[in-house]
């Protein structure tokens, strides 16, 4: 139970959606699609997606999310936007509060399962909630712009904690799991274009609310994806003087447990040195070996993962050539990290930001981040104008970042990359016209 720390709590609210199952009869455009409405987080949507989602539908939820560099009008245009969709009944608020149950299934089968609700805020100290990864001050900035120009949390954070196995799972997770198994009609049924399945269901019955809070008050949860948005709930929450609707944040909350999640790694371009010069320099470090072109990336990451099994490794690729470099001098990294645990300095990310960035003269933010796709990388490397290298890792497993973050450490920046993550416009947050029953919540 709570500790003194802040219990963990997921408390039910009012969802703002986009209206009915496809919201057809209420949007004046009989084509409104509302797989096409539904975004990726708002930091995985660049210029050229936006365009293309944005014209494909116009109702699309990036259109409130995306950063004004991306989306052109600033946040008082996406609170207008906002506000003339609730006006115009193309977002309707549901009639009761509930937590909401959230399955998404992925091409290869892979079903992760949680539940969406108001995540209270811990006090400022307290470990109910952790983060995994260090934060940028100016994307916080940005995100608590956001908000407090829309009054709104638009999309989820996404949490992670371990539910138990077998007879031992607790009530939350087992909630999650209900409506799918009992064959319940969903809320939302759609697949978007990246092939998920998202199924999305609302329950609204008081005394499972009271058994959810019972079971997870004991408990702790770890941030997978939404670190820069949990620090905005966290400063939009100081501005205010007692308790009211910013002690809260919406939030996924997923049982690693039972659903255990996809970690993809974050591979970089880092601009200013080749491939071949970077694995030169890194012999002084690390085993260096060439790898054959035949096979082409796919052999690549087979084998960057194969000698990631033994320790830290990572891999190079341009035009002239791929570079396996694994065995890292254990000194050598005790000497770049002294201040972290070998837990930590295991990491690939570890090696890549203290030992051989530094090496190669490059600022960790002056790389080019690329999640997931290795080819990608390479390929962005590729049409550099100057000389750049694809930094190919990979993945980290759930109970490494448990494990570190257990210790009261943070991951390298930006080390992993969770998935699937939630879908952007299923359920938003609106502080407008409440009650959400905030403080009956508690």
């Amino acid at each position: 139970m709570d500790t003194g720390d802040g219990a963990l709590e997921l408390a039910p609210l009012r969802g703002l959606r986009y209206a009915g199952a496809d919201a057809s009869a209420l949007i004046d455009s009989p084509a409104f699609n509302l797989a096409l409405a539904l975004s990726p987080p708002y930091d995985l949507v660049d210029a050229a997606s936006y365009a293309r989602m944005t014209t494909d539908e116009p109702h699309n939820a990036a259109r409130l999310t995306a950063p004004p560099a991306v989306s052109a009008p600033d946040y008082t245009g996406a609170a207008r936007t906002l506000h003339r969709w609730i006006e115009e009944g193309v977002l309707v608020r549901d009639p009761s509060p509930a937590v909401y149950a959230y399955e998404q299934t992925t091409p290869e089968g892979l079903r992760q399962r949680g539940l969406i609700g108001l995540l209270r805020l811990p006090p400022p100290g307290g470990r109910a909630v952790r983060p995994h990864e260090s934060i940028a001050e100016e994307p916080v900035l940005d995100r608590a712009r956001l908000m407090a120009a829309t009054r709104a949390n638009l999309e989820p954070i996404f949490l992670l904690y371990r539910g138990g196995h077998g007879a031992e799972r607790g009530a939350a997770s087992r909630a999650a799991d209900a409506p799918a198994e009992q064959g319940d009609e969903p809320l939302v049924h759609t697949v978007t274009g990246d092939g998920v399945t998202h199924r999305l269901w609302a329950l609204t019955d008081a005394g499972l609310h009271a058994r959810i809070a019972h079971d997870l008050a004991g408990r702790t949860a770890l941030i997978a994806d939404g670190h820069h948005r949990y620090a905005a709930y966290r400063r939009l929450q100081a501005r205010q003087h007692g308790p009211g609707p910013w002690d809260l944040g919406l939030a996924l909350l997923v049982d690693s447990d039972a659903s255990p999640p996809r970690l993809g790694p974050i591979h970089r371009v880092v601009p200013g040195i080749g491939a071949r010069a970077a694995a030169d320099a890194a012999r002084a470090h690390a085993r260096v070996r060439a790898l054959p072109e035949d096979g082409g990336t796919d052999r690549t990451v087979r084998l960057l993962a194969q000698a990631a099994r033994q320790g830290p490794a990572l891999a190079l690729a341009d035009h002239s050539g791929r570079f396996l470099i694994d065995r890292v001098d254990p000194g050598a990294m005790r000497a770049a990290a002294p201040d972290r645990s070998e837990a930590w300095r295991a990491m690939p990310t570890a090696a890549l930001e203290r030992l051989f960035l530094p090496l190669w003269g490059v600022r960790p933010r002056a790389a080019e981040l690329v999640h997931d796709d290795a080819a990608e990388a390479v390929r962005r490397a590729g049409a550099r104008t100057g000389p750049a290298a694809a930094v190919l890792l990979p993945p980290l497993r759930v109970a490494d970042v448990y494990e570190v973050t257990g210790r009261g450490e943070l991951t390298p920046r930006k080390s992993t990359s969770f998935g699937p993550k939630p879908r952007t416009g299923l359920v938003l947050r609106s502080l407008e016209s409440l009650p959400e029953r905030t403080d009956e919540a508690r």
